[in-house]
């Protein structure tokens, strides 16, 4: 069938359709049973809510295996699962694997149809390839990658899950929330007129998120990944494992990525080494293809201001979002529409429509829309880190960056370096 949609038609079409599928009828799971069988690889506290959301999302899913680095992680996870959802938690000794392969094994399993991958994202890209060549659907939280190197894997795994007709939906859970797809309806539609600028915000006014005091007998690896949000190799700086949430809705109301950008930050408040060698503040603006420009500001700093929300300005007004409520302003700044429709936080939803579209055999694949959206905050951070201004095209193709370890075991890992601007090697 032959069709020219303006990129407004089309956007306005990708709309719909994920409005819509909440709405689908109910059919049977494509292998013939109403039951859905779910592997956890990770078990932190995100992970284990993810889990819960799943099995709040259809009364069909079970988890049947589970795998971590660490058994007292999977011993508080599975004492959760079980004291909400006893029946449906089908773990048992022989599916429950621990180490840096364990997911392998989870792989290996005919057992399970989907995995939810909620490892640190220094570890995805490689069990995202994994998961799609057994044949796997996915859930992963985001972001998808720490660098380009991953980044170029996960649109390889994209591509082969489309072959596959594997679904693989993501944790960028505003995508579902309904003030967001109401007013990017409105965006795309062009009630607003031509998007022109915008600003994105994770200011959180916290900082010791997922951080605890080193225990006698970790090893330098076992520290690092338990505290894996301030190691980049891990987490990709706050920017990238935060702020991408922001970006992202950013990315979608203008339809693609940006095509450079230009960013600075620093490690101002949070110093001591205790902390890794992350920064605790950033600011990038971001260019995109139409010549807009988007400020984008993230910062985790105790007793500083929180503001986490995103506004998208266009040439007849803007649009004002975060995760609890959305409107429109005209041209002079006067609010002349509110959502006040139902909102809930698209957690559960996202879930539900990854196992409808299993039981429809309609896969979802939003893989090479996290890998745009988690590479639009991997620029800026590098532009932060490295001081200069980058093009996207150079990144994607030219960049060698790969945060990935010499070796995995629990054993001795030196601390990478606090990056310095103008000192730090672009890679």
């Amino acid at each position: 069938m032959k069709t020219n949609l303006s990129r407004r038609e089309f956007l306005r079409a990708g709309a719909a359709v994920s409005a819509g599928t909440l709405l689908l009828p109910r059919t049977a799971h494509a292998a013939g049973s109403d039951v859905v069988r779910v592997a956890m690889i990770g078990c932190g506290s995100r992970g284990t809510k993810d889990a819960i959301d799943c099995l709040k999302s259809d009364p069909g899913v079970v988890i049947v295996a589970m795998a971590d680095m660490f058994q007292d992680r999977i011993n508080s996870s599975l004492a959760q699962l079980k004291k909400e959802f006893a029946a449906r938690v089908k773990v048992t000794p022989e599916t429950t694997f621990l180490g840096f392969d364990a997911y392998k094994k989870v792989m290996a399993m005919r057992e399970v149809d989907i995995v939810l991958l909620l490892t640190p994202p220094g570890f995805r890209p490689p069990m995202v390839r994994a998961a799609v060549e057994a044949g796997k659907h996915i859930f992963m939280e985001k972001p998808g990658a720490v660098d380009p190197v991953g980044i170029r894997s996960l649109f390889a795994s994209s591509d082969l899950a489309d072959q596959k007709r594997l679904s693989i939906v993501v944790g960028t859970q505003q995508r579902w929330q309904p003030h967001y797809q109401e007013l990017m309806r409105r965006v795309h539609a062009g009630e607003l007129g031509d998007i022109v600028g915008g600003q994105a915000y994770w200011n959180w006014g916290s900082s010791k998120w997922h951080w605890e005091p080193r225990k006698p007998g970790w090893s330098d690896m076992e520290w690092q990944i338990r505290c894996w949000p301030y190691f980049t190799w891990l987490s990709g700086d706050h920017i990238v494992e935060q702020h991408l949430h922001n970006m992202d809705v950013i990315n979608w109301a203008m339809g693609t990525h940006p095509v450079s950008c230009l960013g600075m930050g620093g490690r101002q408040t949070r110093t001591g080494p205790e902390f890794g060698h992350i920064y605790d503040h950033f600011t990038v603006e971001y260019e995109y293809p139409n010549g807009a420009r988007v400020m984008s500001m993230c910062s985790q700093i105790e007793g500083s201001t929180p503001r986490v929300g995103e506004r998208v300005l266009c040439a007849k007004g803007a649009t004002v979002t975060d995760r609890s409520m959305g409107y429109i302003q005209d041209s002079k700044g006067k609010k002349v529409y509110t959502f006040d429709g139902a909102i809930h936080s698209g957690e559960v939803a996202q879930f539900a429509n990854l196992i409808r579209s299993i039981r429809d055999g309609k896969p979802i694949n939003e893989c090479r829309r996290l890998a745009e959206s988690t590479m639009t905050v991997i620029l800026g951070r590098m532009s932060a880190y490295t001081g200069r201004a980058l093009k996207w095209d150079w990144a994607m193709t030219a960049s060698t960056l790969d945060l990935s370890r010499p070796k995995y075991e629990l054993g001795s890992l030196a601390v990478d370096p606090v990056a310095i601007p103008g000192k730090t090697a672009l890679i």
